[in-house]
């Protein structure tokens, strides 16, 4: 008894809070917001209506009487009428996509401002080549024309919105009643005035007496307690009518949030790598550097009768350390070459430099794209590079990476002889595959007698 006693102690105290909560105030501007915006996108169809009717009223005349409605409509006239109503049938087609993800940017706008209720965007919409290309973009563009559809999919939701905004406000309104009472209905004793109405969603009511004036009083602390609890369902049902018909479908939201986490997981592991790389380059490498100077010193303190075994064991050591540090700083550069730190620009450079075939190289990229990409790109350069001097016999070899768009292109062509094939081995289908991993592709074309050009292209972003 006592559990159940403070459970409704504590529901009515919600209840009561509710109305003066900014969740509550949210939501309540959130229906008001969506009531007014209903209503206008409701009206546009009555306002083609009469715009329609008022260009057939001037195209058939201002004649008056009998006569002039009685008169037939000249051809010329209905041949207007009828290219008026096409032209008006295609700019609806052709805005009305247009018009409709503008309406539902700014409905998830507030769906993300008042209630904090992220909708993700849908796809971009198509564009198509010349006039039919774009009509025929527009009449396929399905979010466009789902958006379209939400205001009248969305009009039980819009009623209980209406609801919610008129329990509000006339709410507030019938608390007033006993405070203004007596100061407008002071008449005579004699006098017989109208009763006046108090309005509720339910209907009306009049109230004759000051007395009745607690029954508006009651009534309007009724709907002023009543109207946060109907918002919040109403913003409920109309944020999930907005994830169903304004975002992008549980299809392209899994695929969204798929390729989300893989950038996240390729960031991740490139972060990974670098923070590998310095912890050798910092840590062992400087161990293994000292090590090797140290036993550098000790066989130069050697006396001149020491031990020829002794002596052959610290130049074994020592050379055996600096055999280590050399393998150590190649292993460091090809988990992440430190040049990249100052960008692809200049760690191309550095591979054409100390490539084996002479390499002319051109860059044209005014962004960086992310680290995780600029290492890709390194590796695919660096492996191309290999190949060419490895296998195609080549004199020389252009590299050229540049940006267009979203994407970063890399172009890798020699003099050589051809025939790369990625099923031979060739490193080829490794780069391929690296490349797939973040949307990437690898054109490989490379006839017998050559040339060959490789083009990989790659996201800006992962």
């Amino acid at each position: 008894m006592g559990a159940t006693g403070a459970g409704l102690t504590a529901a009515a105290g919600a209840a009561v809070r509710a109305p003066v909560t900014a969740r509550a105030r949210r939501e309540l501007l959130f229906c008001l917001i969506a009531v007014v915006l209903g209503l206008a996108v409701l009206g546009v169809p009555f306002a083609l209506a009469g715009l329609l009717l008022g260009i057939q009223r001037i195209t058939h005349g201002t004649g008056s009487g009998h006569q002039a409605s009685a008169s037939p409509a000249h051809p010329a006239f209905a041949v207007l009428n009828l290219g008026v109503l096409i032209v008006i049938l295609l700019l609806v087609v052709f805005l009305a996509p247009r018009f409709g993800r503008g309406l539902g940017a700014v409905h998830r706008d507030l769906a993300a401002r008042l209630l904090g209720q992220s909708v993700g965007p849908p796809a971009p919409a198509r564009r198509g080549r010349g006039g039919l290309g774009r009509l025929a973009a527009m009449l396929r563009d399905g979010p466009g024309w789902r958006a379209v559809a939400y205001p009248l999919v969305k009009l039980p939701v819009l009623v209980v919105e209406i609801y919610a905004v008129v329990f509000a406000v006339g709410g507030l309104v019938n608390l007033t009643y006993p405070f203004w009472w007596r100061l407008f209905r002071n008449h005579p004793p004699g006098v017989r005035l109208q009763p006046v109405p108090v309005l509720t969603p339910f209907g009306a009511f009049h109230v004759a007496t000051f007395a009745g004036t607690f029954a508006a009083f009651a009534a309007g602390v009724a709907m002023v307690l009543a109207a946060p609890w109907v918002a919040r369902g109403a913003a409920a049902a109309d944020v999930w009518l907005m994830r169903g018909m304004l975002g992008r479908g549980r299809l392209a939201q899994r695929v969204a949030d798929l390729e989300q986490s893989r950038a996240l997981a390729v960031e991740d592991s490139a972060a990974l790598l670098r923070r590998l790389e310095r912890d050798l380059h910092d840590g062992a490498q400087i161990r293994l550097a000292t090590l090797a100077m140290n036993l550098g010193l000790a066989r130069e303190k050697l006396s001149a009768d020491a031990d020829p075994e002794v002596r052959e064991l610290v130049d074994a050591a020592h050379q055996g350390a600096k055999d280590a540090l050399v393998e150590l700083r190649h292993l460091a550069r090809g988990i992440h070459p430190p040049v990249l730190d100052n960008g692809l620009a200049d760690a191309l450079t550095t591979l054409a430099a100390g490539s084996a075939v002479p390499v002319e190289l051109t860059t044209a990229l005014p962004r960086r794209p992310v680290p995780a990409i600029e290492t890709m790109a390194y590796f695919c350069v660096a492996e191309l590079l290999a190949n060419a001097a490895k296998h195609s016999q080549a004199g020389q070899v252009t590299v050229e990476a540049d940006e267009q768009g979203p994407s970063l292109v890399l172009r890798v062509s020699d003099d050589g002889v051809g025939g790369a094939d990625p099923a031979r081995g060739s490193g080829l289908a490794g780069l391929a595959q690296r490349a797939r991993t973040v949307d990437g592709r690898v054109e490989i074309v490379s006839p017998p007698g050559g040339p060959t050009r490789v083009t990989v292209t790659l996201p800006m972003h992962a």
